[in-house]
């Protein structure tokens, strides 16, 4: 008797070499993120690091309000919620008081780059050696659509329902470009994770970020993530992930914008 289809595939299944497996430090549960959003995405890169590096016992991250205030739930390492803009402020208390910890905050625009301004400037101008990662999709997720400092011009969202006007609100701002001229920071890149050739470069960056960190290198390593908000912009996922590559990198183009000259 002749084997059956679904015999000859398992056994095939069963010589296929892995090629990835989800990683120990990633919380095995279901995901609620909006189909196709981004943050699912980094969640895994970033537990693939914390894996790849063995550092998941001294590992904590802080995650503030917004989309970023669930990573808690899927990140199987030590987590301290923060209020709306203040993870840079408390990643620095805690850095300070446990300077063996490897500390990384995590971020949206809203977050980071609106109501946290002030706490991101000056925690990367005090130079404190700690990982931000900051995950920029151009608009508040989470809260309903709205502008975000970060949102394009002429885009529309919910408060801006005819696009955002510069004369009106002003420039999207860059907020990579803007601190890279810290002393403070040590190491600034912005990344993407809208195709399998953006998500391995943001892996080697964060890889990147979070050696500087083990290795004492003193200063923030800040590691900006362009993403989409399939959801807020009214699109596909598929739709998303072209809008963010024909739209979003012409504002915010990929690569490293501060690297040390010995690893440059």
């Amino acid at each position: 008797m002749s084997k059956s289809i679904q015999s000859v595939q398992c056994e095939h299944l069963d010589k296929m070499d892995i090629v990835w497996d989800r990683p120990d430090t990633l919380i095995d549960v279901p995901m609620h993120y909006c189909p196709g959003c981004g943050h699912s995405v980094v969640h895994r890169l970033i537990m693939e690091v914390v894996q790849e590096l063995n550092i998941q016992d001294i590992t904590i991250g802080v995650a503030p309000v917004g989309c970023s205030v669930f990573s808690y739930n899927y990140m199987d390492v030590d987590m301290q919620e923060a209020a709306h803009g203040r993870a840079t402020a408390v990643a620095t208390g805690i850095k300070r008081v446990l300077p063996d910890k490897i500390i990384y905050s995590y971020q949206g625009d809203g977050d980071l780059a609106a109501i946290g301004t002030a706490e991101t400037i000056h925690t990367i101008n005090r130079g404190e050696n700690i990982v931000m990662i900051f995950v920029n999709n151009g608009i508040y997720g989470m809260t309903g659509g709205q502008m975000a400092p970060t949102t394009l011009k002429g885009s529309v969202t919910s408060t801006t329902p005819t696009g955002r006007d510069l004369s009106i609100h002003g420039h999207p701002l860059n907020i990579a470009e803007m601190i890279a001229i810290l002393p403070g920071a040590y190491y600034v890149t912005r990344q993407a994770v809208n195709s399998a050739k953006t998500v391995r470069k943001t892996k080697k960056a964060l890889l990147r970020g979070f050696k500087n960190q083990i290795d004492g290198k003193g200063g923030v390593s800040f590691i900006e993530v362009v993403s989409n908000c399939p959801s807020g912009w009214k699109m596909t996922p598929l739709q998303s992930n072209k809008w963010l590559d024909d739209n979003m990198l012409g504002t915010y183009p990929l690569g490293d914008i501060k690297v040390p000259e010995k690893i440059a």
